[in-house]
């Protein structure tokens, strides 16, 4: 990219948060340009020290970051963090509710002594009454329906991703956007609360308008009713899985011309869509008869020519081999606080038709103590983003 993209240069970033929901605002803000200070506990945020499937967390969340160390529970510590708020735009956080105000940060102090300052808050819930519940990724896909709709009939299963979390803080990034441009026209700050419950329910909602269009309720994913006559998954000759998609009727036209299947194009219950879907039963069986006669890298360049949708089931780690991964700018490195390098995908959209160049170490803890924990750094904070907008 020619130009850097960093529409949100000049933008102070606060960001007092844990785990993974939160964390991910700061990221996104971060790779947009704005200055994130993470102000971590003196010993660290834990997420740090997470092992297991929580390894990831604090490296991948947290890149392009600066970090402090800071007990803002002591009077030193407030008065600090008070200054830091003082010349900033956006403070996220996502602890229990009441626990800003222990600190000396309860929402409606922050209102009279920063007005200009939006606050960002990724809670577990929004208003209602499950607002005080504690929540976790896995609490709100199992109760909205997500895991139900995962896992075969009996056998609800989460999603093989923090989903709502990162979405979760995705929606606080574009509710910050958006307050910021307000800002620029009213001179105010807004509370913004992001509810984790409220992000998965918007991912069963196509489930929820089904049951309320057909008055029943859709079948789990493993056993939903296809609406397409090919829409699964085979084993080719070498024991590679493939899905394919057959969609449209020219995919149907095309896919049957390719692999030979004359016998599929001329039977008369194969002639519409409706009529594949009742032959199922007995074309899905013949049909990976046929595919298992193929190679797999054979049937994705025969597929890719056609224009028929396929993928080849593999793991994450097999995307750091994928040629369009690979592509310049589709992976970014980041360095780790003990030196190593760790790839992670860049944002998924291009400006002028170029990936967004985001980077960033993950910063080591207390890395910025010094220039941000003395009072000289926010008295040239306030000369630097005086008047700064989105």
């Amino acid at each position: 990219m020619t130009n850097e993209f960093k529409p949100l240069q000049g933008i102070r970033v606060i960001e007092i948060s844990h785990m993974v929901m939160g964390p991910a605002c700061g990221m996104f803000l971060a790779f947009l340009g704005a200055e994130v200070i993470k102000v971590e506990p003196v010993a660290g945020d834990k997420t740090r020290e997470l092992q297991g499937m929580g390894l990831s967390m604090f490296p991948l969340f947290n890149r392009g970051k600066k970090s402090i160390q800071l007990d803002i529970y002591s009077e030193e510590g407030r008065k600090i963090f008070s200054d830091l708020l003082v010349n900033s735009d956006v403070l996220i956080e996502n602890f229990k509710d009441g626990a800003l105000a222990k600190m000396g940060l309860a929402p409606d102090d922050l209102k009279i002594k920063y007005p200009k300052l939006i606050l960002c808050s990724h809670k577990g819930f929004l208003s209602g009454p499950y607002k005080q519940r504690t929540a976790l990724d896995e609490v709100v896909q199992m109760m909205t329906g997500l895991a139900y709709m995962t896992g075969p009939e009996g056998s609800p299963l989460r999603v093989g991703s923090s989903i709502n979390d990162i979405m979760g803080g995705l929606f606080g990034a574009i509710a910050v956007l958006a307050t910021l441009i307000e800002r620029d026209k009213t001179g105010v700050g807004r509370e913004v609360r992001v509810g984790l419950f409220e992000t998965c329910l918007l991912f069963v909602s196509q489930h929820m308008v089904h049951a309320d269009i057909a008055g029943v309720d859709p079948s789990p994913m493993p056993e939903r009713d296809p609406s397409w006559p090919i829409y699964d998954i085979f084993e080719t000759k070498d024991k590679k899985q493939l899905f394919v998609g057959v969609v449209t009727e020219m995919q149907w036209e095309y896919i049957c011309e390719s692999l030979d299947l004359g016998d599929f194009k001329k039977h008369e219950n194969l002639q519409s869509a409706k009529g594949r879907l009742a032959a199922r039963p007995w074309m899905i069986p013949q049909f990976a008869d046929v595919i298992s006669q193929w190679q797999c890298v054979d049937l994705q360049v025969e597929f890719e020519k056609i224009g028929v949708p396929f993928a080849v089931v593999g793991k994450p780690s097999d995307m750091f081999d994928d040629p369009h991964v690979m592509r310049e700018g589709g992976l970014v490195q980041s360095e780790l606080p003990n030196g190593k390098i760790c790839r992670a995908p860049a944002l998924p959209f291009e400006i002028d038709g170029d990936m967004v160049p985001v980077c960033g170490k993950i910063p080591v803890l207390g890395a910025d103590n010094d220039k941000f924990l003395s009072a000289s750094s926010s008295r040239e904070k306030t000369t630097e983003i005086k008047g700064a907008g989105i």
